[in-house]
């Protein structure tokens, strides 16, 4: 049997070592990727965490102005009770401080104040309150200070609707894709992202507005620079690693 074809050829010991440092190179950038996005997001809660809770409290106390029911007898003194509610939470948005537990206990407590309402059109009032809680709540996911207990689930267990709509819808795009890669890297105001797709506007809106409701990216303040969340990223890693493993078995099956 010849063996000759078992030695290594000096272009095969070449092409493996080149593969060996593109390996190396992706774990190193995705390494530093994920250094630089913690420090973005530590300098965001530093920066702004303050901000962002103040805001929540600003824009409550608007909207429970215009959507509670005006003509009512315990308007003044619900509307101090709600407030005084929103305001406790969001100070976990400052503070980084908080669990599913915590976020069950208060869901808890506004049942219990539900339960208290008098009236039938308490549920108008107590909507807009869960409404509030839970864009706080989103908020607090999109920024890493809430993280869910992650248990061991079978494939079955995994909704298919929100799966789509959540990680695959969002990134079934070159453009959408190229915009999570691009603030993976580093903060991008809405001109860096406009000449790297080279869309305008509403187009680049579109692209944008989808990602972040998908919760892979948000923005620092209106017209502010966008920034990866850690779902974004979490998402963004394991495509480069479904990317890698293909690109491997490709080059197994090829030589």
């Amino acid at each position: 049997m010849d063996q000759s074809s078992n030695v290594l050829t000096p272009c095969d010991s070449i092409k493996h070592e080149i593969h060996s440092l593109r390996e190396e190179l992706r774990r190193f950038i995705e390494r530093t990727n994920q250094i630089h996005v913690n420090s973005i997001i530590a300098d965001l809660k530093l920066e702004y965490a303050g901000m962002l809770s103040y805001h929540h409290v600003e824009r409550a106390s608007d909207c429970l102005s215009h959507a509670m029911v005006q003509d009512c007898e315990m308007h003044d003194t619900c509307f101090q009770i709600f407030l005084d509610f929103l305001t406790t939470t969001s100070k976990h948005i400052k503070d980084g401080d908080i669990t599913e537990e915590i976020v069950n206990s208060y869901e808890r407590q506004l049942e219990d104040l539900k339960k208290k309402g008098p009236y039938e059109k308490c549920g108008i009032c107590f909507s807009e309150v869960y409404r509030l809680f839970g864009k706080q709540v989103d908020l607090m996911r999109s920024l890493g200070i809430l993280n869910s207990k992650e248990n061991i689930r079978e494939v079955t267990d995994f909704p298919d609707d929100e799966i789509v709509s959540q990680i695959i819808e969002p990134l079934a795009s070159t453009t959408r894709f190229q915009i999570l890669k691009a603030v993976s890297t580093a903060t991008k105001t809405f001109s860096d992202l406009s000449h790297l797709t080279k869309l305008r506007g509403g187009n680049l809106l579109f692209h944008l507005k989808k990602l972040q409701e998908a919760g892979m990216i948000i923005q620092r303040h209106e017209r502010g620079d966008y920034i990866i969340t850690e779902k974004g990223f979490r998402v963004l890693s394991s495509m480069c690693d479904i990317y890698t493993y293909l690109s491997d078995q490709h080059l197994q099956n090829k030589n």
